[in-house]
Order: C-alpha cells, then structure tokens, then sequence
C-alpha cells in the first residue's frame, strides 16, 4: 500500500513539475512600441540620437516579440544590429520598403515564421491607399503567424496602425480588423499590438471590445498594471501621461502575466514619444 501510495505521488510530483516547465516554455514578452519616424526636425530627440537606447531596451527587457509602429527601413534594420532578430512587414506606400513600416520584430531562435502578409486599412485593403476620411496618410496592417519552438505552440500576430486625424477611418479600421482577423487566423491564438490614436473609451476601441474576440491586456493582467495609464510623451517630461492609445490584446486562451507602460529615459530624454507598452504572456 505505502509503495503505490509511492509510486502515485511520484508521478502525480512528475506531471506537476511538466506543466510548470510547460508554462514557462510558452511564457513571452511581448511588445506594441511606436518608434516614432527618423524625423531630422526632432533635433536632440532625432532618430541617430535615440537608436542605442531603443536597442538598450529591447535588449535589457529581453523582447521575444515587437510590434513597431512608424519606422522606416533603415530604423528597423538599425533595431537588427542587436542580432537574433529579424522583421516581418511591408512600407505603407508599396507594400515593400517604402514609407513608414507596422514591422513586426521577431526573436529567430525562438520563433519560426509560418506565414506572413499585409493589408491595407481602406475600402481597398489588398493595395497600398488611403481609407474613408484620412487625409494623410496610407495605414498599414502586417501579420504572421508563428510556432513557438519552445513550446511547440502557433499564433497569429497583427500589428496596426490607425490614422490619427480621420475618424471614420479609425471606426472602419476596427471592423476591417476584426474581419480581418477571423478570415486569416480563424480560431487561432491571435496577438494584437498597435498605435490605435484612440481612448479606451472611444468607438474604435468598443468596437473591439464589442466583438468579443480580444481582450485588452491591460484589464486581464493577472499583476497590477505597471507605469503610467498614459502610452505617450511627446518627448516632453512634463505630458500628462494619461491618455491610453496603444494596446496589446489577446483571445481569452492567452494569459497575461503582467502588464506595463515602460517610462525609461537617459539623461532626461526618452527612447521615443511614445512608451513601450509590454505583457508577459502565456500561450
């Protein structure tokens, strides 16, 4: 009796100790961090004055997974000089490398790329253009799917942008995400990162909040939120930080370990204006 009382417990220990190795296999960091555009006219906070820092970042915080918004080209391959990284994503006026990029940054030695694709927010999402009422600019939506090596799990990940002026862009850019997400990935495990120039109480966000196929991690963190609510500075020390308008969002089969806005400077400037927003997720 005592010897499969033994045995019994033996296992039951074995099994334990296999799903918490499991967890943590499957356990990553993930990213939404606008870069914000090599812009020459930013002078002291000019893209050749914040790369090292940007890559500090990510390198420090150990970033499995990065959803960028805004960076051109040559910006993502700077981001690339830290090695075991690569990027998914097109430019936003060709679909190539032109123009501003929703790049997704991607541990090699982690993930294998599956597939990968981009589209267009606007009443023609298969080719590069505006959409509704925006006025400046193309808006671009990259995704892939992944398998986590470690894990031996597969997921989508969608990376936005939304226009910032047109509202009625920004409403119909959630309806075509949300379209878009369940043609693509279906049933999947999906991520969701990106610079929504939206308020979590505003109707882009209800509408994905509505549709009942996300969540947004900063609700269903299982730690309290770390940082500020606000995701953006304006490269000022004195913004607000109030206003949330970039998000990570997840189905319900992802877990969200933890949530923060990370507000890092060096010698009082910031790697960008805006912070990275980053979860610790499980698949």
């Amino acid at each position: 009796m005592k010897r499969k009382l033994f045995w019994t417990c033996l296992i039951l220990l074995s099994v334990t100790v296999s799903q918490a190795q499991n967890n943590r296999n499957a356990t990553m960091m993930v990213s939404s961090f606008n870069l914000r555009m090599d812009n020459p006219g930013d002078g002291v906070n000019a893209w050749p004055n914040r790369k090292e820092m940007v890559k500090s970042l990510i390198r420090f915080h150990d970033f499995d997974l990065i959803g960028t918004q805004e960076g051109f080209k040559h910006q993502l391959e700077g981001i690339l000089e830290l090695k075991g990284y690569a990027y998914v994503g097109g430019g936003r006026d060709d679909g190539r490398d032109a123009g501003e990029h929703s790049a997704i940054i991607y541990r090699t030695e982690r993930f294998t790329l599956l597939e990968k694709g981009d589209f267009w927010f606007s009443e023609t999402p298969d080719l590069p253009g505006k959409g509704w009422d925006a006025t400046c600019c193309n808006r671009i939506c990259s995704w892939a799917k992944f398998k986590d090596r470690r894990s031996g799990k597969k997921f989508f990940i969608f990376n936005v942008h939304y226009d910032h002026q047109g509202k009625e862009a920004r409403k119909n850019s959630s309806l075509l995400l949300m379209e878009k997400i369940r043609q693509i990935a279906g049933k999947n495990r999906v991520i969701v990162t990106g610079d929504f120039n939206a308020t979590p109480d505003s109707e882009p966000i209800r509408i994905i909040r509505d549709a009942g196929l996300l969540r947004d991690s900063y609700l269903v963190t299982e730690t309290v939120p770390h940082g500020t609510e606000g995701t953006f500075n304006s490269f000022r020390l004195e913004a607000p930080m109030k206003d949330r308008i970039d998000y990570i969002w997840v189905t319900p089969d992802i877990t969200v370990r933890k949530y923060g806005v990370l507000n890092e400077m060096q010698y009082g400037r910031f790697p960008s204006d805006h912070f990275p927003v980053v979860i610790e997720a499980n698949l």
